[in-house]
């Protein structure tokens, strides 16, 4: 009597992604598999299975990390299901997390696989991961706008130059610049170093100022509902919406506050042993540049909106970081209903 195949014989494929090379370790319903090593290729992991495993089922996982989507999204154009994991995720035994190697790594994660144990992060569609890249190289502008200021701050500091009291502060007028420019000094090479310093700066002031307008007008016409909506909450401007947009994505796909304020990471950790609990404040798991523009967008809320500067007064005493975590945590709240309701918000009267 001839057997015959009742189900589909299932492919899992963990993968430890690199620049230069993948491990790649495959696994069945049936037997643990074999790991082995291969170039940077999707199409090459793909003629390996039709060679070797014809009519599988195939899933595939491998961490996120610098290598984007690409190999995801080719991954599915073949038919496959794949996913995209947080490494933090991937559970380990006692003594796996004392030995790693790419190819334990790559077993660990076909392993997880098999057993059902992962879930995706969050796939962007390309136009908005495109305009992310946008918003980080903003980000990286911020920080280099600000290194270079601390440069000629501390240039100025070492050789003994006093800033004026009318400059001394975060604000760099045209007048202090020109006042920067007129500093003369004993010998020529500290003035050439000043002058680089300032090109420097000058150049990174123009590209902050063009790559800002560029991501405020994109977002305006591309997603220009979601941005007026967003800019309707007291607290959050033009950059801190794009930021909404372009990191976060649509926030429908949310199903609360819980799940979102999870996912930014303004969710209290909490550690219960017995009749021991006791909260550890918000958790380390946290979409961590979010999570700053919320909390510097909550400071700007309770100057300009009414109901949140009452509960922030409701709270003084406490600790100050505390409270504005509370008010971040609100200020989100407003951002899930505003954008699921498609209702602007309206400033609450105290009365």
């Amino acid at each position: 009597m001839k057997p015959e195949q009742t189900a589909q014989p299932k492919l899992y494929i963990g993968i430890d992604i690199h620049k230069r090379s993948w491990k790649v370790h495959c696994a069945t319903d049936l037997f643990s598999g074999k790991s082995f090593t291969m170039p940077p290729e999707p199409k090459v992991l793909e003629v390996y299975v039709h060679t070797h495993f014809p009519s599988y089922e195939v899933s595939i996982a491998y961490e996120a990390g610098c290598c984007g989507y690409y190999a995801h999204r080719s991954f599915e154009g073949f038919g496959w299901s794949s996913l995209v994991v947080n490494p933090a995720d991937i559970h380990r035994k006692g003594k796996e997390r004392f030995t790693k190697t790419d190819k334990i790594d790559a077993q660990l994660i076909a392993r997880e696989l098999k057993d059902g144990r992962l879930e995706s992060i969050h796939i962007p569609e390309v136009e908005r991961e495109q305009l992310r890249s946008l918003f980080r190289r903003r980000n990286d502008l911020v920080k280099d706008f600000r290194r270079v200021k601390s440069y000629i701050k501390m240039q100025l500091l070492y050789f003994g130059v006093r800033v004026p009291e009318s400059f001394d502060n975060d604000h760099w007028s045209h007048d202090f610049r020109a006042w920067i420019d007129a500093i003369i000094f004993s010998h020529p090479t500290a003035r050439e170093t000043l002058d680089s310093r300032m090109r420097s700066f000058r150049f990174i002031d123009k590209e902050l100022r063009d790559v800002s307008s560029k991501l405020r007008a994109y977002c305006r016409k591309h997603y220009k509902k979601d941005y007026y909506l967003l800019r309707s909450i007291p607290g959050i401007g033009g950059i801190v919406a794009c930021g909404i947009i372009c990191e976060l994505g649509d926030l429908r796909r949310f199903n609360n506050i819980k799940h979102l304020a999870g996912y930014v990471g303004l969710a209290p950790g909490i550690h219960q042993s017995g009749d021991n609990q006791r909260h550890t404040g918000i958790t380390m798991r946290a979409h961590r540049l979010m999570r700053s523009y919320f909390i510097e967008a909550s400071w700007q809320a309770i100057r300009t909106d009414p109901v949140m500067q009452a509960y922030y007064r409701k709270h003084v005493g406490k600790n100050v970081k505390s409270i504005i975590v509370k008010i971040a945590r609100k200020l989100l709240s407003r951002t899930l209903a505003v954008i699921k309701t498609e209702i602007p918000y309206t400033i609450g009267v105290i009365e």
